[in-house]
């Protein structure tokens, strides 16, 4: 059975402390960066890009539709031109001019038909053009909602390392002040049990929160105070103060 003097045994009790507001400090750090916020954010980020993506394919569209409305009515503007120039320098047959009055009027009619096309297309572009304007405002809004929740979490997590830090090094310290072999039992019983030392208080474990059976306390009390002794349910290192029993 392994030994260490009952005053070294005592020093456990600290350790465990400085260890179990370590293991905190990285609950709280693992906490905060799985926070549900950024994943939700994350997920209505991808939603809102994906829906501009697509108001943005839109707008390309349209504005591809309006320069070829914007040409057509531009093609049939310059074929009236032409004839009006033709019709009024009066050269031609009779019959020939009186054609190109029937053209000028059809194509002046076409011309209209396009230009309402035109202004359709105007109008509907005018109305994407607003979605997506509204759709970007989402996206950064909800690019600044996730930069305010990040820098608050890198805030909250570059604290907890600060503390986290000075908590190791005063481990350390306090560490190399303890007996070196029971240090070792006790680092061993820690990564197996995940607590590695817990006081023995009025027959309870405070490791396990149970009380021991009388026949637990029985070979509990028939060990030399310098013995090492462990919990039968959680496996930490009992230490015995003066009123253990």
């Amino acid at each position: 059975m392994a030994k260490a003097a009952p005053a070294e045994q005592l020093k456990l009790l600290e350790l465990q402390g400085l260890d179990a507001r370590l293991k905190g400090l990285t609950n709280r750090r693992r906490t905060l960066e799985n926070d549900p916020r950024i994943k939700d954010l994350e997920a209505a980020l991808s939603v809102a890009n994906g829906e501009l993506g697509a108001a943005k394919v839109a707008v390309h569209d349209a504005e591809a539709a309006l320069k070829r409305a914007e040409a057509d009515v531009e093609q049939v503007a310059t074929r009236i031109e032409r004839d009006e120039a033709r019709l009024n320098s009066g050269t031609g047959l009779s019959k020939d001019l009186v054609a190109l009055q029937k053209d000028i009027v059809s194509l002046n009619k076409r011309r209209s038909d396009l230009e309402d096309v035109e202004l359709e297309v105007m109008e509907r572009l005018d109305s994407l053009r607003e979605r997506q304007a509204a759709q970007q405002q989402i996206v950064d809004d909800i690019q600044g909602s996730f930069g305010t929740i990040r820098a608050e979490l890198d805030a909250a997590l570059a604290d907890v390392e600060a503390e986290a830090s000075g908590l190791r090094g005063q481990r350390t310290e306090f560490a190399q002040g303890v007996d070196a072999g029971l240090v070792s039992v006790y680092e061993k019983t820690l990564a197996k049990r995940g607590v590695g030392a817990a006081r023995l208080f009025h027959g309870t474990s405070e490791a396990s929160g149970m009380k021991l059976s009388p026949g637990d306390l029985a070979e509990i009390k028939a060990a030399a105070a310098d013995d090492i002794v462990f919990c039968p349910d959680s496996g930490a290192i009992l230490v015995r103060s003066d009123d253990w029993n």
